[in-house]
């Protein structure tokens, strides 16, 4: 019987390609899987305007962002980050409002509208009825200062 020399000098070698390749498997799954949190803020330019700076209140807050082309987006006093809204209906945008004002003392929420410049007349107004429909009536306008201003 011939056994094997056991003297011979063989080399293990470990083959990486394997480990190689889950590791690109695995970089592909997490990078397709991941979902990064973007913040639906709409570009917008605020007009100016003089007036009295806001006083900070602890008072719950909605926010309705219009922008130029009167897509809008919404922030309730729950939410970290505002909600765009692709339908620019009227049901659509009454039923987001609803439900970023649920579980609110509607008496007490101030209404925020933050309105582009260039922010068609219509969807200011939109928004403005879906609020009074939904029974919110403390309205405020966002504007910038005035250069020079303090």
């Amino acid at each position: 019987m011939k056994f094997k020399n056991t003297t011979d000098d063989d080399e293990l070698e470990i083959n990486l390609t394997p480990l190689i390749d889950i590791v690109f498997l695995l970089l592909i799954f997490f990078m397709v899987s991941t979902t990064f949190t973007k913040e639906s803020r709409l570009k917008i330019q605020l007009p100016q305007a003089e007036g009295e700076k806001a006083i900070s209140q602890k008072v719950p807050k909605l926010i309705i962002e219009i922008s130029s082309l009167g897509v809008y987006a919404v922030k309730g006093p729950d939410d970290k980050v505002a909600r765009q809204i692709l339908n620019t209906s009227t049901d659509a945008l009454q039923r987001v409002i609803r439900s970023a004002a649920e579980n609110q003392d509607r008496d007490k929420m101030i209404v925020i509208i933050r309105a582009d410049k260039k922010t068609p007349h219509e969807a200011v107004i939109r928004a403005l009825s879906v609020a009074g429909r939904l029974g919110l009536t403390r309205i405020t306008f966002a504007t910038e200062s005035q250069p020079g201003e303090g």
